[in-house]
């Protein structure tokens, strides 16, 4: 497990529950948070009230973390996934099966985190993408969830749903990877712009419209990719979506809500250990649509909010005078 934030601390727990599991071993970066886990069964930064199983070690060697592993799992900011992966990606196994926990879209490149890791020179069927409404805190407490398990080579992926499945995690298997990549990404934007309207002070219809509107435009961009419909309609979209954009657990939801109440850019994300991709890929999703003449206009509002060159309540006001058109369209 190479990252041990919120989610790659509670997947952490989700395979050290599975009888098949033998070890976990977590990488982290600093050697606090590694002593913490290994010596109290503890993560001191994250998740800090969860008591791991004593099967979860951990680790600042990657090497160390990664050797003799079956499965391999990343995760770590989508926006530094690159750089690790040149620091350490040699180290891991040839065999292994490699996990994607990421949701967020390569600034620059706009590529899918999936992408990047093939970059690497890891081959495409050994990836795998978990995602769906995986709020790390309620899985951390085994509350009943579900996920999806998407990967090109549905054997792999299969293999992957086998380790994590637990009374409390229900995986489904997918071959859609674009899809459910796409939906894990840009739902944390538009969980930004229905936490800007909750921050603004507006109600229920205002964020059902968001989030919505917000499918719309998720369900637009991965089709364009090669996506499926289908899978946008299931976990990895509107399961996600509603997840991300209603929970207060949602950093990005969390986020968003703060800048609605006209808290500078920089003070939000000055908060220590608190993540929110959507920040971070909102210009890599606006981008990645404007090649492929995709229409987003919630993620190109939130993108200028967070760039400070607009505010929520002109977000608001620009996507309330809109021209009009069929729902559809």
């Amino acid at each position: 497990m190479l990252g041990a934030g919120s989610w790659g601390t509670a997947f952490a727990q989700v395979l050290a529950d599975g009888e098949a599991t033998e070890k976990v071993t977590l990488w982290a970066r600093r050697e606090e948070v590694a002593r913490g886990i290994a010596e109290e069964h503890r993560n001191p930064d994250y998740l800090t009230e969860t008591v791991l199983p004593a099967k979860v070690t951990a680790t600042t060697d990657p090497a160390a973390a990664v050797e003799g592993a079956e499965l391999v799992v990343l995760a770590v900011p989508s926006q530094s996934l690159r750089a690790n992966l040149e620091a350490w990606g040699s180290t891991i196994p040839r065999e292994a099966i490699v996990v994607s926990l990421m949701k967020g879209i390569e600034l620059g490149t706009g590529l899918r985190m999936s992408e990047v890791i093939e970059a690497s020179g890891i081959e495409r069927d050994r990836i795998v993408v978990v995602t769906g409404p995986n709020l790390s805190r309620e899985i951390a407490q085994r509350q009943p969830a579900a996920s999806v398990v998407a990967g090109t080579d549905h054997a792999a992926a299969e293999r992957v749903a086998e380790l994590v499945v637990q009374p409390y995690f229900r995986p489904y298997t997918q071959t859609d990877v674009v899809g459910a990549e796409i939906g894990g990404a840009v739902k944390n934007v538009i969980a930004l712009a229905v936490g800007m309207a909750e921050g603004l002070g507006y109600g229920d219809n205002t964020k059902s419209s968001l989030i919505t509107r917000g499918l719309a435009e998720i369900t637009r961009l991965g089709q364009a990719l090669g996506g499926e419909p289908a899978t946008l309609m299931g976990l990895a979209g509107v399961g996600d979506l509603i997840a991300t954009c209603m929970s207060p657990l949602s950093r990005n939801h969390r986020v968003g809500v703060a800048l609605g109440r006209g808290v500078p850019v920089e003070e939000v994300l000055a908060v220590p250990h608190e993540t929110a991709e959507g920040v971070k890929s909102c210009g890599a999703v606006v981008a990645l649509a404007g090649r492929n003449g995709v229409s987003m206009p919630i993620c190109e509002g939130v993108t200028a909010v967070v760039a400070g060159q607009a505010t929520p309540e002109q977000l608001t006001t620009a996507l309330m005078t809109r021209a009009l058109k069929h729902e559809r369209a």
